[in-house]
C-alpha cells in the first residue's frame, strides 16, 4: 500500500508540475495579448490625432488667412447650429432634444388611440 501511495504522490506532483507549466504558458500568452491590445489602442489614438492634424493643415492650406495655432481651435468643441460649443454641451442638448421628440411621439400616439376609443 505504501508503494501505491508513493506512486500516487509522484503522479500528483508530476501533474502539478505540468499544470504549473501550462499556467505559465497561458500567463505569458495573456500578457502578450494585453501588451498587443495596448499597442493597438495607442495606434488608434495616434491615427485620430494624425487625422485631426491633417485636417488642420488642410484648413490652413485652403484658408491661409486662418491661424491654426490660435487657441480658438479646441478639439473639445464642435460646431452645432452654426455655433462653436463644448462637446459635453452638445451632448446635453442632443439628449434634451431626443427627450422632447419622444414626448411628442407619445402625445401623437395618444391622439391616435383616443379617436379609436371614441368609436
Amino acid at each position: 500500500m505504501e508503494g501505491s501511495l508513493l506512486d500516487s504522490e509522484e503522479k500528483l506532483n508530476k501533474r502539478i508540475g505540468e499544470l504549473e507549466e501550462h499556467y505559465d504558458d497561458l500567463k505569458d500568452k495573456y500578457d502578450g495579448a494585453v501588451g498587443e491590445l495596448d499597442d493597438l489602442k495607442n495606434n488608434i489614438i495616434q491615427e485620430h490625432i494624425n487625422g485631426f492634424e491633417m485636417g488642420l493643415r488642410q484648413a490652413a492650406f485652403f484658408h491661409q488667412d486662418v491661424d491654426i495655432t490660435d487657441s480658438k481651435f479646441d478639439v473639445n468643441k464642435d460646431v452645432v447650429d452654426g455655433k462653436l460649443v463644448r462637446e459635453d454641451e452638445s451632448s446635453a442638448d442632443e439628449e434634451a432634444e431626443e427627450k422632447a421628440v419622444e414626448g411628442e411621439k407619445r402625445v401623437d400616439d395618444a391622439e391616435e388611440v383616443a379617436p379609436d376609443a371614441a368609436e
